[in-house]
């Protein structure tokens, strides 16, 4: 029997490890044949919520789910990790600036990314999906140095998600027809969703869709402002969504990608597509081994370079902010 590998679930008291969870228990993020063990992190006052939901894992009656632990303390939720989803992280509230978001997140960030180093398994694969993502990853892995760097990852999966079903849609198709979409950049407003790469049942999507306004437009900003569409209806953010795209990206990462195919994954820049080295920036990617490889040789036009090159911006901006704080 394969012996069961620890998983860290932070802010699990939260709507999105609520949903998400399940899918771990289930099987259905490190496979029918991986039993875990779920090491779910809160804050103290937390603790009695938390209570809560380990009744209900328990009350699942999953075989794959061994032990459920919960608990306060970093140094016990990241202890021998082999994946952690770190989900919880300060909300940006009205009239805070990106810089007080940022502050508020360095120090959440530091202490996981220190506990990470210190307890975790060295090839622990962490996805970070607390806002703003990509700048947490870069600044979680600030603090766990004796980690490989490639082994801190961004969610844009939701993004990618997102714009796979609007392409689906507006043609007409099962959302599994179309393939290839890539989200480029932070998980912010500025993301770029390009569909000139996509392809559904196997043939382009521009031609598909043949309307390049609607696909230069209506398409890239009904995606960036997606996630601001759904907390102005549900008066809470995404959370069943963001609990499916972290297992998405999870399971890829874990399992790899099926040839032919990528995903979109926010990873540390090695100045591919002539993006700025050393920010957490969303590429196309295949995962064989449990390794990611940016897709290489894209062609890139002009209205994509100057989308690419407006995310770049802000994600250097974050990085300069976030060293900033990191040195106050």
């Amino acid at each position: 029997m394969t012996e069961p590998i620890n998983v860290v679930v932070t802010g699990a008291a939260g709507q999105i490890a609520y949903s998400l969870l399940y899918q771990l228990a289930a099987g259905s993020v490190f496979g029918p044949d991986q039993p875990i063990n779920l090491h779910l992190l809160d804050i103290p006052m937390m603790m009695d919520v938390l209570q809560g939901v380990v009744m209900e894992l328990q009350d699942l009656a999953l075989p794959l789910l061994r032990q459920v632990v919960p608990t306060a303390d970093p140094a016990v939720a990241f202890k021998d990790a082999a994946a952690a989803f770190l989900v919880g992280a300060m909300p940006r509230k009205q009239g805070m600036e990106r810089r007080d978001l940022l502050s508020a997140n360095v120090k959440i960030f530091k202490i996981q990314g220190e506990a990470l180093d210190k307890y975790a398994r060295k090839n622990v694969k962490v996805l970070v999906v607390g806002n703003p993502a990509n700048t947490n990853a870069l600044i979680c892995s600030h603090y766990a140095p004796s980690i490989p760097k490639e082994n801190f990852t961004a969610m844009t999966r939701l993004d990618q998600n997102r714009a796979q079903a609007a392409l689906a849609t507006r043609l007409g198709v099962q959302v599994d027809k179309v393939q290839n979409v890539i989200i480029w950049g932070n998980h912010s407003s500025t993301q770029f969703p390009d569909a000139f790469h996509a392809t559904v049942n196997g043939k382009p999507v521009p031609a598909a869709v043949n309307d390049d306004a609607w696909l230069n437009e209506v398409f890239v900003e009904t995606i960036q402002k997606r996630g601001a569409a759904v907390i102005a209806a549900r008066k809470m953010s995404s959370a069943m969504s963001a609990a499916k795209a972290a297992g998405d990206h999870m399971r890829d990462w874990w399992m790899g990608t099926k040839p032919g195919q990528w995903v979109s994954m926010g990873v540390l820049s090695d100045g591919s597509y002539e993006m700025p080295k050393g920010v957490v920036f969303s590429f196309p990617v295949t995962i064989n081994n449990g390794k990611f490889e940016i897709v290489q040789n894209l062609p890139i036009n002009e209205f994509a370079r100057g989308k690419l090159n407006a995310t770049a911006k802000e994600l250097e901006e974050e990085r300069v902010d976030a060293h900033s704080v990191l040195m106050e």
